[in-house]
């Protein structure tokens, strides 16, 4: 299932679910993932790439991610892009994001950390002051 491809800083490694393959439990991978088939669990990696046909029913925690098949769970990635033909039916907390249009999403998005104080207006910010 793993393979090795070169990268600007050498060699990486990604590992690939096939469209035929299913898996039933957590996933935790160090390296990159790509997702064509099903999976019935969390997804915690470096990277993930989520083909048009697949389905991940389990929270996704990754750096990046592009998501083009069905999420049924909550999304945490960093640098995070929906595609066209993804459809996401959870929670979605990034750091960056970017949504194609097409792409259908039934949750709540969040920013994470440091950009979650910058994205709260200023007008919902309570103050104290003394007199």
């Amino acid at each position: 299932m793993g393979t090795e491809r070169a990268g600007s800083a050498g060699t990486t490694t990604f590992s690939v679910l096939g469209a035929d393959m299913a898996v039933h439990g957590n996933i935790v991978a160090g390296a990159d993932l790509h997702v064509d088939g099903r999976i019935e669990g969390d997804v915690t990696c470096a990277a993930l790439v989520q083909g048009e046909g697949s389905v991940i029913t389990g929270a996704i925690t990754a750096r990046s991610a592009r998501l083009s098949g069905t999420v049924n769970g909550a999304v945490d990635v960093a640098d995070l892009v929906v595609g066209k033909t993804a459809r996401v039916l959870g929670d979605v907390t990034y750091d960056t994001l970017t949504i194609e249009q097409g792409a259908q999403v039934e949750g709540r998005f969040a920013p994470r950390g440091a950009n979650a104080a910058a994205a709260v207006p200023d007008s919902l910010i309570a103050v104290r002051t003394t007199a």
